[in-house]
């Protein structure tokens, strides 16, 4: 038996910046103690913010300089990496016995990633994952992850790995993180959606493996006191629906909404062998004489200076 306690953090980014919000994760250490989690999965973008409903002063051909100074303070608010926020983390981690996945909002230069860093309670941050595609307007703010973070780390858990919200709809990348061996699955996120779960409970069974999504919440525009365009102001901005799935798209927690929370399952990966046994979806049930996937892990550089 390889029984762990796995758990998914369901908080929002606080109004008042990275500072808050990270004395707000770290405020659940008693509560990740108590639980016994040895992974805790944390959503999309909490440190360093979601900003749903910014346009950031853009118009098709122009740009404002209200949008300018918009951008200013969420790059400011956003993380290095490593850098203060990190080590405050890897320490939660290591007091804490679990392993983090951790949705943030990394800066490198002057561009913004959204990424999922992972940290271990003996080696602290070990590894990240940049999204690949952020959705639709998220591409103005954030730049493009490449193949060369798209890891699989070994944790006390099992194998795990990360696709950040709308980048689990992705097949191919579905399929390259199945060829690694994941075991268990994180998927932080701001979709809030039954749909979602829907989703969710498809890549658990799809891939034979556990899953662990983590979603904000947000409060209605009104009770935050900004005003979101073509939004309900008493409507929760994000209400959660996090949730964690067996390897047979059972729902063993969840879905949490409209609170705050630690959402607790317990999971045993020796399942997966018998889950994996009518349907290994890159073994025995794949066709590579049909069907064949090349991925390209190499970092991409605009500048590659050689001595």
């Amino acid at each position: 038996m390889a029984i762990s306690t796995v758990a998914a953090l369901q908080i929002g980014s606080h109004p008042q910046g990275k500072a808050h919000t990270l004395k707000m994760i770290l405020s659940y250490e008693t509560k990740i103690t108590a639980s016994g989690a040895k992974l805790v999965v944390m959503p999309e973008a909490v440190l360093g913010g979601y900003p749903k409903g910014e346009i950031f002063g853009t118009y098709l051909g122009f740009r404002t300089p209200e949008g300018r100074e918009a951008y200013q303070r969420y790059y400011d608010n956003a993380i290095d990496v490593p850098g203060a926020e990190t080590d405050e983390l890897a320490g939660l981690a290591q007091r804490t016995g679990a392993n983090l996945v951790v949705g943030v909002i990394e800066r490198s230069g002057n561009t913004l990633f959204c990424t999922a860093l992972f940290f271990t309670p003996e080696e602290g941050l070990i590894s990240k994952h940049r999204k690949l595609m952020p959705t639709g307007t998220e591409r103005l703010i954030w730049g493009q992850g490449d193949g060369s973070t798209l890891p699989v780390v070994d944790s006390s858990v099992g194998k795990l790995g990360a696709a950040i919200c709308w980048e689990n709809h992705m097949p191919l990348l579905r399929t390259a993180m199945y060829a690694k061996g994941v075991q268990v699955w994180c998927a932080p996120t701001v979709d809030e959606r039954d749909v979602w779960q829907a989703s969710m409970r498809h890549i658990a069974h799809e891939g034979r493996l556990f899953l662990v999504s983590a979603c904000q919440v947000q409060p209605s525009p009104k009770a935050l006191g900004v005003d979101v365009p073509n939004w309900d102001a008493d409507r929760p901005l994000i209400r959660g629906n996090s949730i964690i799935v067996g390897p047979l798209g059972e729902v063993l927690a969840g879905p949490l909404q409209d609170e705050e929370g630690l959402l607790t399952a317990d999971i045993d990966t020796d399942e997966l062998v018998r889950a994996r046994y009518d349907f290994d979806v890159v073994g025995h049930y794949a066709r590579p004489d049909v069907f064949s996937l090349t991925v390209d892990e190499r970092a991409k550089l605009t500048v590659d200076f050689r001595a």
